[in-house]
């Protein structure tokens, strides 16, 4: 009895001490995280923000892939049904396109979120340029550094996949 006991109190004793000292790595290790995702938020200010992302499909037939992407659980979302439709799941969006541009796209709009709405804090198309070219990234179309408002540039990854970061405000 007196053995059973003492095997309880030493269990007891090892599940607090357990307890404790797990609550203490816990609450050091949310420390840690905690420091890490400022400076993360910090380093993200440094970051270009290119706006809403959606992928733009040169299709054959806009009202097959259409039909394909409702399929996919996709809605009609904007467009002119016609040579462009973009298409919309969450907040994924696609625009498919027929007899306007050769290959695909990736496209980021500066100054909008995925619904198309304005947002507040955005870097402009001509400051996003500025920095791309001050990293000697090599641009296919430029925006006029002196405008404002809407414009766009295009540049191509090393696979030559095409982004087009198209500012509409």
């Amino acid at each position: 009895m007196k053995n059973t006991l003492l095997i309880i109190a030493g269990l007891l004793a090892a599940f607090i001490l357990g307890f404790y000292s797990h609550t203490f790595i816990a609450k050091e290790t949310a420390k840690k995280n905690k420091s890490s995702m400022i400076k993360t938020n910090k380093e993200k200010d440094n970051h270009i923000k290119l706006g809403a992302f959606s992928v733009s499909l040169n299709v054959n037939d806009i009202k097959a892939s259409k039909v394909f992407y409702e399929n996919l659980g996709f809605s009609n979302f904007a467009g002119d049904q016609k040579s462009y439709i973009i298409m919309k799941n969450g907040n994924a969006l696609i625009g498919i396109f027929q007899g306007m541009f050769q290959g695909n796209i990736l496209t980021f709009n500066p100054g909008w979120d995925e619904n198309a709405v304005n947002t507040e804090d955005f870097d402009d198309v001509r400051e996003i340029q500025k920095q791309l070219k001050s990293k000697n990234m090599k641009l296919t179309a430029e925006a006029d550094e002196q405008s404002s408002g809407p414009a766009s540039i295009m540049l191509s990854d090393p696979d030559g996949n095409v982004i087009l970061i198209d500012q509409h405000r």
